[in-house]
């Protein structure tokens, strides 16, 4: 049974069992008995509920609300479960992960033997030529960075194009370089970078838009195999409690008019259930990604809303030595000694960045950057400080996306200017990607990455954003552990920024009042208080009251968006 069919029946199953748990929509409810922290610091605990018409209509203790229940109300005992505010993702890309999970998958921190092995498995099951998409692979777990041949003996006849951890890089076997047209006498791309051999042939590893002169040769996604995928990774995100999130590049793996008529279409079919965010990419002199921006209206629904533009402006600070930085990398890369090898990439010119800023928050369009070199993060900011002169405040928060590296000096910057910065909190504890980055900028410097506690403390906004699926999971719990501890999940020994460490209340926030905050949703969202909208999470254990190193445990068992039931754990799930 292929992959597309085997996801649209589980979707099917999935309704169903919705179908049949699940209260109706306009059902008024009352929720009692429970542990409720409501993250509003008038009344921050409470024991129920009321939900009327979507909103919440009282919170309090279990003997007054209960006197509020009708003949109509549904009367819920949370029998002693905690209850929080839905959280909000900032940073995701669930096409891009719903078409993931139907390619070749490669866990992250696979060896070169068994990278070899998976590919291997996925050419047996593959038709003769078909192409082999997938990743993601790491250069430190493979133990150097890779090259075509190391794919040719598993796939001679198959093109395979891979992604890394990163999803900067690609690896590419021969027949790819081949179908491509890649050889030596192939310059660079602007913005991206052909790793080369002593004689200048292309090795198989490409980086940023180079990655582009093979991937447009991959047949596309049709529009059902993206609506399919899309439908997918919205299940995965409700089953973790995920009320609301952010979109963060619609066409990151398919055609940006594709994917984000996927999501007018699932919106319009009530399958999406969250509220939405799209944010539309933009580069410099892409006329047709201006025409996609100014049509973008066409496909705002009740609960999508495209008015998020995302502006690339570096790569990352890996192997690829890619992300734009103030100081330069230790080292070079190998075979290569340029400038981009010792400072980065940064991506579009500071007045280009100011005009286009400047247009897009005149416009009612929030900003978000791809900046993970402190270099890049500055460049943003000062595009921010420049709409803001010429604008005055929008009252928008633009957003500095992944933030690996600030410099201290421009936190307050973004304090000042009505900026937030948004990180990547799943990637705040020891593996392989991380090891690349440590390598790439060394030891010293490592102690300030992702740097949260600074940002937190110098009263500037901190939001976060997973990347999921360029990280395996969605799960903000261990996002929330990694916040708290900066080590694995469950704790380790080793550590990963660990002065960067936050308090597991201030971690909490990040994905709900902060969220709500950002997104300009503190009136309806962002905790449990009347008159805001009933988007709830109910949990198997109370994160308060265990070890920091079992957040990553706990589980989600119920998830509500508008008082309507969008996700219930089966009884031992």
């Amino acid at each position: 049974m292929g992959m597309i069919k085997l996801n649209n029946i589980i979707t099917l199953v999935a309704a169903l069992f919705l179908a049949a748990c699940a209260q109706p929509p306009d059902e008024d409810l009352v929720f009692i008995n429970g542990k409720i922290y409501t993250l509003n610091e008038e009344q921050p605990l409470a024991e129920a509920v009321a939900v009327r018409e979507g909103r919440i209509a009282a919170v309090g203790d279990t003997e007054t609300i209960s006197d509020m229940a009708g003949a109509n109300t549904r009367l819920i005992d949370l029998d002693g479960q905690v209850m929080l505010p839905g959280f909000h993702d900032l940073h995701v890309h669930p096409v891009y992960a719903g078409m993931q999970a139907q390619r070749c998958v490669i866990p992250q921190g696979s060896t070169l033997e068994q990278v070899q092995q998976h590919v291997k498995a996925c050419v047996e099951q593959a038709d003769p030529g078909e192409w082999i998409t997938g990743g993601q692979w790491d250069a430190s777990a493979i133990g150097r960075v890779p090259d075509a041949a190391m794919l040719d003996g598993v796939a001679p006849d198959n093109p395979v194009l891979l992604s890394d951890t990163s999803e900067h890089s690609a690896w590419a076997n021969t027949r790819a370089l081949e179908i491509a047209g890649l050889n030596a006498g192939t310059p660079d791309p602007e913005d991206g970078i052909i790793e080369r051999d002593s004689s200048g042939a292309p090795t198989g590893v490409l980086r940023e838009e180079a990655v582009v002169l093979v991937r447009q040769h991959v047949p596309e996604a049709t529009d059902e195999q993206i609506r399919s995928a899309l439908g997918w990774a919205l299940d995965k995100m409700l089953a973790n409690g995920i009320t609301s999130f952010s979109e963060a590049s619609t066409g990151y793996s398919s055609n940006p008019v594709k994917e984000a008529s996927a999501y007018a279409a699932l919106a319009d079919s009530g399958v999406l259930k969250q509220r939405v965010r799209l944010c539309m990419p933009w580069f410099s002199g892409n006329a047709e990604l201006e025409a996609f921006i100014e049509s973008s209206e066409v496909y705002a629904r009740e609960r999508v809303a495209p008015d998020c533009v995302k502006i690339f402006l570096d790569g990352v600070p890996t192997d690829s030595h890619t992300a734009a930085m103030l100081h330069p990398y230790e080292g070079t890369v190998e075979g290569r000694d340029d400038e981009a090898s010792r400072y980065g990439m940064l991506l579009e010119e500071q007045a280009v960045l100011n005009e286009a800023v400047t247009r897009f928050d005149a416009m009612g369009l929030t900003v978000k950057f791809h900046a993970a070199g402190d270099a890049a993060v500055r460049a943003g900011l000062q595009a921010v400080a420049s709409a803001r002169r010429a604008n005055g405040n929008s009252g928008l928060w633009h957003n500095v996306g992944h933030c690996t590296f600030v410099a201290a000096e421009d936190m307050h910057l973004g304090r000042e200017i009505g900026a937030s910065f948004e990180m990547s909190p799943y990637l705040w504890s020891p593996s392989p990607i991380n090891d690349s980055i440590t390598a790439a900028v060394g030891a010293e410097r490592i102690k300030r990455v992702w740097p949260v506690r600074e940002v937190i403390e110098s009263g500037a906004l901190a939001v976060p954003g997973s990347d999921w699926s360029v990280v395996p999971s969605v799960n903000p719990w261990i996002a929330i552990e990694a916040l708290v501890t900066r080590e694995r999940p469950g704790g380790s020994d080793d550590s990963f920024g660990k002065e960067q460490a936050i308090n597991l209340d201030q971690a909490i926030k990040m994905f709900t009042v902060n969220s709500a905050e950002h997104m300009g949703n503190t009136d309806r969202l962002g905790s449990i208080e009347p008159g805001k909208l009933a988007d709830l999470v109910v949990l198997d254990r109370d994160p308060y009251e265990i070890p920091v190193t079992e957040l990553h445990r706990v589980r989600v068992m119920r998830t509500l968006i508008n008082g309507e039931t969008v996700y219930l754990r089966e009884a031992g799930g």
